[in-house]
């Protein structure tokens, strides 16, 4: 089985922080928007708890993991900082659904009304509510998971009708390109969408697009590379 390892980062993330924060200023106020609504969400998948640990050390609080399993393991060493928020930004499959609403305060990738229930029953049983966001499919990309637009209006029904979910707004992940702007096509179309359905909160941008991302509504950037490097295959 591969091992991915991370690269050993040239600053410091103290100083890969700063940058972030930096960029999502400039990009807020390019666009005539208020910073402080803009969460910055610290992805950490395939990261140690120790990066987790010191990424709250300097001031985040909301973090973002792709599989409950590996989440599963770094929760006991994380899960009772004090502020801090996780939030599944992966795929989840409905039988999984208990485990993710016992380690998340946030689903990202609601996408089923099945998936709904399954994590509302779950949410119900553990006496707490989650807040979820519907993942987009606006890609033709098979790797892509997601609601397809036209089915928003039933999935949106559904999210509402169940008393422990907390209905917050749209996700989606557009094509890899390394141009940013290839980006924009799809973060327009998801606010559109959001706006149509009067949802508010958005969940769009990475490391590399984030400014895109900021000037087409983001509410929220999920950020891995810019704070923690890049991760390669050993």
């Amino acid at each position: 089985m591969p091992y991915w390892g991370v690269v050993p980062a040239a600053v410091t993330l103290s100083e890969r922080l700063a940058d972030v924060r930096a960029r999502i200023v400039r990009a807020a106020e390019r666009a005539s928007r208020d910073p402080g609504k803009i969460t910055l969400l610290a992805v950490t998948k395939i990261f140690p708890a120790s990066a987790i640990q010191e990424a709250w050390a300097l001031g985040l609080r909301e973090f973002g993991e792709n599989y409950v399993q590996e989440f599963e393991g770094k929760a006991p060493v994380v899960g009772a900082l004090e502020g801090v928020r996780f939030h599944l930004i992966g795929h989840l499959q409905s039988n999984k659904a208990r485990k993710a609403a016992e380690l998340f305060h946030a689903i990202q990738t609601v996408d089923s009304p099945r998936l709904a229930g399954r994590l509302n029953e779950a949410a119900g049983s553990l006496g707490k509510t989650i807040d979820a966001m519907l993942e987009v499919k606006l890609s033709p990309e098979q790797s892509k998971s997601g609601a397809a637009p036209e089915e928003l209006p039933e999935l949106i029904a559904a999210v509402r009708a169940c008393p422990h979910l907390r209905l917050l707004g749209l996700m989606t992940m557009p094509p890899w390109s390394d141009d940013p702007e290839a980006s924009r096509p799809y973060f327009r179309q998801l606010r559109e969408l959001a706006a149509r359905h009067s949802l508010e909160q958005l969940s769009m941008g990475m490391s590399h697009d984030l400014e895109t991302a900021i000037a087409e509504g983001s509410t929220c950037v999920r950020i891995g590379t810019a704070l923690f490097g890049k991760r390669v295959k050993t």
